[in-house]
């Protein structure tokens, strides 16, 4: 999948817009630090390295471990809608050119990590 959506732009272009929600997000907003910097790097890399490009998050950062790394995280049925939201519309926004598998794929990823990372 990341050779064929265009490898590292198309997933940096995906979390700039995923970010961009994230701020206007009322619920998503208070969750994440001031500075996004390292939140946009973290997910940029991760999406990357689990769409088969470059393994520069497991370098830096270990086995993702989601579960683990969110767990701080109150994330109820209302965080994990907002963050769906977020990451379609992200999708939408940058995802023209995905064929309707390749989105379909993306979608259901998230879906599925997003229901597996609700804990309250």
């Amino acid at each position: 999948m990341y050779e064929q959506v265009g490898g590292d732009l198309f997933f940096t272009r995906l979390v700039d817009a995923f970010y961009d929600g994230v701020v206007a997000d009322k619920t998503l907003r208070p969750m994440y630090p001031d500075d996004l910097a390292d939140s946009r790097r973290h997910l940029t890399q991760f999406l990357i390295q689990y769409w088969g490009g470059p393994r520069t998050y497991q370098a830096e950062r270990g086995h993702p471990r989601l579960r683990l790394r969110h767990a701080r995280f109150a994330i109820t049925s209302e965080v994990r809608d907002a963050w769906l939201r977020a990451m379609n519309g992200a999708l939408d926004a940058v995802g023209v050119d995905l064929t309707p598998a390749q989105r379909e794929e993306l979608s259901a990823y998230f879906d599925m990590a997003a229901r597996q990372l609700r804990n309250v």
